[in-house]
């Protein structure tokens, strides 16, 4: 038996697909999006639509964002939902959502986000935070626990900082391989994602906090006198009140904002040309936009995900 073809279709591993067939899982996913009529919805990867026909049942009419032409071609034939659907047959990755926000109808994002491309494509779809209500996804139930840890856990780290500094960060439930066809190797877990509608203590240019959390995670066993002597002196950490003999597990949130807006102050003498004037020019554009929060550069940067805690 091919455990790997379900509904007709041949699940293919370059998109890492993994499709939902439990009824009491999938109604439970649709419960914790509770789906209204007139709400701007927007599907991720739909599929063979498990999510897409309960959700249209509740909402009517959505719009869903499918690479696979194959599965795209499905759904612009269903006999049932075809009519209630607006199909967007691209890469959710390059994908402008922001083209189908309104003032009046935020986005309400949701999907079974393909794990293999699960970090950049949060990182991408945080771009258009400012445009978005809530966002619900079922990702490796490790990267929702790297998502929502807080500090001195061995699961926090990048994900964990740049996430939070966004939205709230909200584990829903946890799902087994089994309610998938092909079963995946690992667990799943459902995250709900509110973006913030306001920013307590903004940092000056976020391309520097994911700067400091890039150079403090990839050297996580290192305590931070060492991970950020390239960016930071000890005597610097000291004034700004942080004990050098942390490790970077250790620091909070704030801590981070911190060390980033002190880095957009006092650029290190070692760092490129280049990256001093591109973050004067970032932080004179946050200044001009009233402090406007956009992650949109951060594409640019390393977006593999932090180690996993027992590679570590």
């Amino acid at each position: 038996m091919n455990d790997k073809k379900h509904l007709g279709h041949q699940a293919k591993k370059r998109f890492g697909q993994n499709f939902l067939h439990n009824d009491a899982v999938i109604s439970d996913i649709v419960d914790a999006i509770n789906p209204e009529p007139g709400e701007n919805l927007i599907e991720i990867g739909p599929g063979l639509g498990a999510l897409t026909e309960p959700v249209i049942e509740r909402a009517g009419k959505i719009s869903v964002v499918e690479l696979d032409r194959d599965l795209a071609h499905r759904l612009r034939h269903h006999p049932f939902i075809a009519k209630d659907l607006t199909i967007y047959e691209t890469d959710a990755l390059k994908f402008d959502f922001a083209q189908l926000a309104s003032d009046d109808k935020p986005l309400r994002i949701f999907g079974n986000l393909p794990y293999n491309i699960s970090t950049p494509l949060i990182f991408h779809l945080l771009t258009f935070k400012d445009k978005v209500k809530d966002m619900h996804f079922m990702l490796q139930k490790e990267v929702v626990e790297r998502m929502a840890a807080g500090p001195d856990c061995k699961t926090y780290g990048r994900l964990s900082i740049m996430t939070q500094y966004q939205c709230q960060v909200l584990p829903v439930m946890e799902i087994g391989p089994e309610a998938f066809k092909p079963a995946p190797k690992v667990d799943s877990a459902i995250v709900r994602l509110i973006p913030h509608a306001h920013i307590a203590n903004p940092v000056k240019d976020i391309n520097a906090l994911n700067t400091v959390c890039l150079t403090a995670f990839n050297q996580r066993r290192k305590t931070i006198r060492n991970s950020f002597k390239k960016l930071i002196t000890e005597e610097q950490l000291t004034n700004l009140g942080l004990d050098a003999n942390l490790r970077p597990e250790n620091l909070t949130l704030d801590d981070y904002i911190k060390l980033a807006n002190f880095i957009v102050d006092n650029p290190a003498e070692i760092a490129p040309i280049k990256e001093k004037r591109r973050m004067s020019k970032n932080r004179q554009k946050q200044s001009d936009d009233n402090g406007d929060d956009s992650i949109e550069s951060i594409l640019n940067n390393e977006l593999t995900e932090d180690p996993a805690p027992s590679a570590e």
